[in-house]
Protein backbone atom coordinates (compact mmCIF):
# COMPACT_ATOMS: atom_id res chain seq x y z
CA UNK A 1 0.00 0.00 0.00
CA UNK A 2 1.06 3.60 -0.60
CA UNK A 3 0.71 6.39 2.12
CA UNK A 4 -2.70 7.46 2.40
CA UNK A 5 -3.24 10.85 1.32
CA UNK A 6 -3.54 14.45 3.30
CA UNK A 7 -7.64 14.14 2.71
CA UNK A 8 -7.99 10.38 3.60
CA UNK A 9 -6.01 10.95 6.85
CA UNK A 10 -8.00 13.82 7.44
CA UNK A 11 -11.29 12.30 7.73
CA UNK A 12 -9.89 9.31 9.17
CA UNK A 13 -8.71 11.13 12.24
CA UNK A 14 -11.86 13.21 12.35
CA UNK A 15 -13.75 9.73 12.52
CA UNK A 16 -11.52 7.97 14.94
CA UNK A 17 -11.54 11.18 17.13
CA UNK A 18 -15.06 11.25 17.40
CA UNK A 19 -14.91 7.94 19.60
CA UNK A 20 -13.97 9.98 22.21
CA UNK A 21 -10.66 10.77 24.38
CA UNK A 22 -7.51 13.19 23.66
CA UNK A 23 -5.09 11.75 21.58
CA UNK A 24 -1.20 12.18 20.77
CA UNK A 25 -0.13 11.83 17.65
CA UNK A 26 2.15 9.17 17.97
CA UNK A 27 -0.89 7.19 19.49
CA UNK A 28 -2.78 7.75 15.68
CA UNK A 29 -0.40 6.04 13.77
CA UNK A 30 -0.79 2.28 14.72
CA UNK A 31 -5.04 2.78 14.25
CA UNK A 32 -4.44 4.41 11.01
CA UNK A 33 -1.30 1.93 9.51
CA UNK A 34 -4.43 -0.90 10.00
CA UNK A 35 -7.35 1.24 8.79
CA UNK A 36 -4.87 1.58 5.47
CA UNK A 37 -3.38 -1.56 5.82
CA UNK A 38 -0.16 -0.11 5.65
CA UNK A 39 3.47 -2.23 6.11
CA UNK A 40 6.12 -1.48 8.53
CA UNK A 41 7.78 -0.16 5.39
CA UNK A 42 5.34 2.27 4.10
CA UNK A 43 5.48 3.83 7.99
CA UNK A 44 9.10 3.98 7.21
CA UNK A 45 8.94 5.77 4.07
CA UNK A 46 10.69 9.12 4.09
CA UNK A 47 10.47 12.14 1.66
CA UNK A 48 13.05 11.50 -1.42
CA UNK A 49 15.40 14.37 0.64
CA UNK A 50 15.32 12.47 3.60
CA UNK A 51 13.40 15.29 5.76
CA UNK A 52 10.86 13.15 7.63
CA UNK A 53 8.72 10.11 7.28
CA UNK A 54 5.73 10.82 5.08
CA UNK A 55 3.34 9.10 6.76
CA UNK A 56 4.13 11.34 10.26
CA UNK A 57 4.78 14.86 8.41
CA UNK A 58 0.99 13.96 6.71
CA UNK A 59 -0.36 13.05 10.51
CA UNK A 60 0.93 16.37 11.93
CA UNK A 61 -0.28 18.86 9.16
CA UNK A 62 -4.03 16.85 9.25
CA UNK A 63 -4.54 17.35 12.83
CA UNK A 64 -2.65 21.13 12.53
CA UNK A 65 -5.10 21.96 9.85
CA UNK A 66 -8.55 20.07 11.90
CA UNK A 67 -7.43 22.38 14.86
CA UNK A 68 -7.02 25.23 12.70
CA UNK A 69 -10.38 25.00 11.23
CA UNK A 70 -12.15 24.52 14.77
CA UNK A 71 -13.01 20.46 13.85
CA UNK A 72 -10.00 19.15 16.57
CA UNK A 73 -9.15 21.52 19.64
CA UNK A 74 -5.96 21.13 21.58
CA UNK A 75 -6.54 20.94 25.48
CA UNK A 76 -2.52 20.68 25.72
CA UNK A 77 0.24 20.85 23.38
CA UNK A 78 0.64 17.80 21.33
CA UNK A 79 -2.93 16.23 22.10
CA UNK A 80 -6.02 16.36 20.48
CA UNK A 81 -9.64 15.67 20.65
CA UNK A 82 -13.17 16.53 18.85
CA UNK A 83 -15.09 19.34 19.01
CA UNK A 84 -18.75 19.24 18.70
CA UNK A 85 -18.57 21.05 15.21
CA UNK A 86 -16.08 18.07 13.96
CA UNK A 87 -18.76 15.53 15.53
CA UNK A 88 -21.03 17.52 13.10
CA UNK A 89 -18.68 16.72 10.30
CA UNK A 90 -18.04 13.12 10.85
CA UNK A 91 -20.67 12.05 8.42
CA UNK A 92 -19.68 14.88 5.42
CA UNK A 93 -17.56 13.56 2.75
CA UNK A 94 -13.61 14.29 2.27
CA UNK A 95 -14.64 16.98 -0.55
CA UNK A 96 -16.62 19.08 1.76
CA UNK A 97 -14.27 18.94 4.61
CA UNK A 98 -11.78 19.99 2.24
CA UNK A 99 -14.01 22.80 0.86
CA UNK A 100 -14.65 23.86 4.46
CA UNK A 101 -10.91 23.73 5.50
CA UNK A 102 -10.23 26.02 2.75
CA UNK A 103 -12.95 28.46 3.68
CA UNK A 104 -11.43 28.69 7.49
CA UNK A 105 -7.83 28.89 6.08
CA UNK A 106 -9.15 31.58 3.51
CA UNK A 107 -10.56 33.81 6.31
CA UNK A 108 -7.41 33.33 8.74
CA UNK A 109 -5.18 34.30 6.45
CA UNK A 110 -7.88 37.80 6.19
CA UNK A 111 -7.73 38.34 9.64
CA UNK A 112 -4.19 37.17 11.02
CA UNK A 113 -1.03 39.51 10.33
CA UNK A 114 2.45 39.66 11.97
CA UNK A 115 4.92 42.04 10.87
CA UNK A 116 2.24 43.81 8.28
CA UNK A 117 2.27 40.91 6.87
CA UNK A 118 -0.15 38.00 6.75
CA UNK A 119 0.01 34.42 7.45
CA UNK A 120 -0.30 32.46 4.70
CA UNK A 121 -0.96 28.22 5.58
CA UNK A 122 -1.82 27.16 2.04
CA UNK A 123 -5.33 27.77 1.68
CA UNK A 124 -5.50 26.88 -2.02
CA UNK A 125 -3.11 24.05 -1.18
CA UNK A 126 -4.81 22.13 1.57
CA UNK A 127 -4.54 18.65 -0.23
CA UNK A 128 -0.88 18.59 0.27
CA UNK A 129 1.85 19.34 3.33
CA UNK A 130 3.54 22.34 3.69
CA UNK A 131 6.37 19.99 3.91
CA UNK A 132 4.79 18.84 0.85
CA UNK A 133 5.03 21.70 -0.99
CA UNK A 134 8.59 22.09 -0.13
CA UNK A 135 9.69 18.88 -1.45
CA UNK A 136 7.76 19.48 -4.51
CA UNK A 137 9.44 22.78 -5.42
CA UNK A 138 13.03 21.50 -4.14
CA UNK A 139 12.53 18.26 -6.41
CA UNK A 140 11.68 20.66 -9.38
CA UNK A 141 14.66 22.69 -8.64
CA UNK A 142 16.97 19.57 -8.70
CA UNK A 143 15.27 18.16 -12.02
CA UNK A 144 15.81 22.01 -13.47
CA UNK A 145 20.18 21.35 -12.20
CA UNK A 146 20.48 17.51 -13.34
CA UNK A 147 19.79 18.88 -16.88
CA UNK A 148 21.84 21.54 -16.73
CA UNK A 149 24.68 19.58 -15.64
CA UNK A 150 24.12 17.38 -18.58
CA UNK A 151 24.00 20.31 -20.54
CA UNK A 152 26.95 21.38 -19.42
CA UNK A 153 28.65 17.71 -19.70
CA UNK A 154 28.11 18.10 -23.34
CA UNK A 155 29.61 21.17 -24.26
CA UNK A 156 32.88 20.54 -22.84
CA UNK A 157 35.68 17.99 -24.30
CA UNK A 158 35.81 13.64 -24.04
CA UNK A 159 38.64 14.41 -22.43
CA UNK A 160 37.20 16.87 -19.96
CA UNK A 161 34.19 14.45 -19.02
CA UNK A 162 36.84 11.58 -18.41
CA UNK A 163 38.44 13.77 -15.94
CA UNK A 164 34.97 14.37 -14.21
CA UNK A 165 34.30 11.29 -13.90
CA UNK A 166 37.10 10.53 -12.19
CA UNK A 167 36.77 13.10 -9.87
CA UNK A 168 33.58 12.13 -9.37
CA UNK A 169 34.77 8.41 -8.41
CA UNK A 170 37.18 9.41 -5.82
CA UNK A 171 34.37 12.46 -4.10
CA UNK A 172 32.24 8.93 -3.99
CA UNK A 173 35.34 7.43 -2.05
CA UNK A 174 36.89 5.47 -4.73
CA UNK A 175 40.79 5.08 -4.00
CA UNK A 176 40.60 6.28 -0.27
CA UNK A 177 43.06 8.81 0.59
CA UNK A 178 45.47 7.11 -1.86
CA UNK A 179 47.94 9.89 -3.55
CA UNK A 180 47.39 9.26 -7.41
CA UNK A 181 45.04 6.43 -6.75
CA UNK A 182 43.15 7.51 -9.91
CA UNK A 183 44.35 8.09 -13.89
CA UNK A 184 42.88 9.11 -16.84
CA UNK A 185 43.77 6.89 -19.56
CA UNK A 186 45.82 8.39 -22.42
CA UNK A 187 43.52 8.09 -25.81
CA UNK A 188 45.81 6.10 -28.11
CA UNK A 189 46.69 3.30 -25.08
CA UNK A 190 43.09 3.20 -23.82
CA UNK A 191 42.13 0.08 -25.59
CA UNK A 192 38.34 0.73 -24.35
CA UNK A 193 39.24 1.74 -20.93
CA UNK A 194 39.14 5.24 -20.41
CA UNK A 195 40.08 5.85 -16.41
CA UNK A 196 41.01 3.47 -13.84
CA UNK A 197 41.05 4.09 -10.08
CA UNK A 198 43.57 1.92 -7.75
CA UNK A 199 42.17 0.78 -4.74
CA UNK A 200 44.70 -0.54 -2.88
CA UNK A 201 48.56 0.67 -2.30
CA UNK A 202 49.45 -1.86 -4.14
CA UNK A 203 47.53 -2.10 -6.86
CA UNK A 204 45.62 -5.57 -6.01
CA UNK A 205 42.16 -4.09 -6.42
CA UNK A 206 41.67 -1.63 -9.75
CA UNK A 207 38.14 0.00 -10.99
CA UNK A 208 38.59 0.00 -14.67
CA UNK A 209 36.23 3.03 -16.22
CA UNK A 210 34.23 3.66 -19.62
CA UNK A 211 32.95 7.04 -20.22
CA UNK A 212 30.78 7.87 -22.79
CA UNK A 213 29.24 11.44 -23.78
CA UNK A 214 26.13 11.48 -25.84
CA UNK A 215 23.45 13.06 -26.59
CA UNK A 216 20.90 13.00 -23.51
CA UNK A 217 18.15 10.60 -25.61
CA UNK A 218 20.74 8.82 -27.50
CA UNK A 219 20.92 5.05 -26.41
CA UNK A 220 23.61 2.95 -25.23
CA UNK A 221 23.29 -1.30 -26.28
CA UNK A 222 24.20 -4.27 -25.56
CA UNK A 223 27.16 -4.13 -27.84
CA UNK A 224 29.07 -1.40 -26.33
CA UNK A 225 28.81 -3.23 -22.54
CA UNK A 226 30.09 -6.14 -24.51
CA UNK A 227 33.01 -4.35 -25.72
CA UNK A 228 33.90 -2.70 -22.49
CA UNK A 229 33.88 -6.66 -20.66
CA UNK A 230 35.94 -7.77 -23.41
CA UNK A 231 38.57 -4.49 -22.66
CA UNK A 232 37.76 -5.70 -18.68
CA UNK A 233 39.51 -9.05 -19.72
CA UNK A 234 42.32 -7.77 -21.70
CA UNK A 235 43.03 -6.11 -18.45
CA UNK A 236 42.57 -9.08 -16.49
CA UNK A 237 40.10 -6.68 -14.28
CA UNK A 238 36.82 -8.16 -13.04
CA UNK A 239 35.53 -4.40 -11.79
CA UNK A 240 34.49 -1.94 -14.09
CA UNK A 241 32.20 1.45 -14.49
CA UNK A 242 30.72 2.26 -17.82
CA UNK A 243 29.26 5.93 -17.51
CA UNK A 244 27.52 7.91 -19.73
CA UNK A 245 25.36 11.33 -20.55
CA UNK A 246 22.77 8.75 -22.18
CA UNK A 247 21.04 6.09 -21.41
CA UNK A 248 20.95 1.94 -21.56
CA UNK A 249 18.41 -0.46 -23.31
CA UNK A 250 17.12 -2.87 -21.47
CA UNK A 251 19.40 -5.68 -23.01
CA UNK A 252 22.15 -3.69 -22.04
CA UNK A 253 20.78 -3.88 -18.50
CA UNK A 254 20.37 -7.32 -18.51
CA UNK A 255 23.48 -8.12 -19.73
CA UNK A 256 25.38 -6.14 -17.16
CA UNK A 257 23.20 -7.67 -14.65
CA UNK A 258 23.67 -11.42 -15.41
CA UNK A 259 27.66 -11.21 -15.92
CA UNK A 260 29.00 -13.94 -13.89
CA UNK A 261 33.06 -13.43 -13.56
CA UNK A 262 33.04 -9.30 -13.90
CA UNK A 263 31.12 -7.02 -12.12
CA UNK A 264 29.60 -4.14 -14.32
CA UNK A 265 27.71 -0.89 -12.59
CA UNK A 266 25.91 0.91 -15.34
CA UNK A 267 25.50 4.84 -14.37
CA UNK A 268 23.11 7.01 -17.05
CA UNK A 269 23.06 10.46 -17.44
CA UNK A 270 20.37 10.88 -14.70
CA UNK A 271 22.07 9.13 -12.24
CA UNK A 272 25.21 11.01 -13.19
CA UNK A 273 23.41 14.47 -12.62
CA UNK A 274 22.24 13.00 -9.05
CA UNK A 275 25.75 11.74 -7.95
CA UNK A 276 27.29 14.98 -9.52
CA UNK A 277 24.92 17.32 -7.47
CA UNK A 278 24.82 14.93 -4.32
CA UNK A 279 28.22 15.02 -3.97
CA UNK A 280 29.11 18.51 -4.75
CA UNK A 281 31.65 18.09 -7.94
CA UNK A 282 31.43 21.33 -9.27
CA UNK A 283 28.75 22.79 -7.36
CA UNK A 284 27.66 25.13 -4.83
CA UNK A 285 25.37 26.02 -2.53
CA UNK A 286 22.90 28.26 -3.89
CA UNK A 287 20.54 29.04 -0.81
CA UNK A 288 19.96 27.32 2.35
CA UNK A 289 16.26 26.92 4.30
CA UNK A 290 16.67 25.96 8.26
CA UNK A 291 13.06 24.65 9.17
CA UNK A 292 13.07 24.53 13.27
CA UNK A 293 10.62 22.53 15.48
CA UNK A 294 9.71 22.78 19.04
CA UNK A 295 12.49 20.76 21.53
CA UNK A 296 9.78 18.76 23.33
CA UNK A 297 12.48 18.20 26.41
CA UNK A 298 12.90 21.88 27.12
CA UNK A 299 9.00 22.59 27.21
CA UNK A 300 8.08 19.92 28.60
CA UNK A 301 9.59 20.18 31.93
CA UNK A 302 6.96 23.36 32.00
CA UNK A 303 4.32 22.98 33.84
CA UNK A 304 1.11 22.97 32.25
CA UNK A 305 -2.04 25.46 32.60
CA UNK A 306 -4.39 22.86 33.01
CA UNK A 307 -7.66 26.07 32.79
CA UNK A 308 -6.27 27.27 29.45
CA UNK A 309 -6.24 24.53 26.28
CA UNK A 310 -4.42 25.30 23.76
CA UNK A 311 -5.92 27.15 20.63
Amino acid sequence: MTVPSFENLRLYILKHLANGGIWRKAQLVEPIAAHFNLSVEDIAQEYESGNGAILADRISWALSYLALSGLLTRPKRGHYTITDLGKRYVSKSEAEITAYIKQKMAEREQTQKLDNQEITVGAEEVNITPKEQLEASFHAIRQEVYREILDTILSKTSQAFEKLVIDLLQKMGYGGRLEKSAQVTRPSHDGGIDGEIREDVLGLGRIFIQAKRYQTDDTIGRPYIQAFVGALQGQHADKGVFITTARYSAEAIHYAQNLSSTRVVLIDGLQLAEYIYRYDVGMQTEQTFTIKKLDSDFWDEMPDDANKPIK
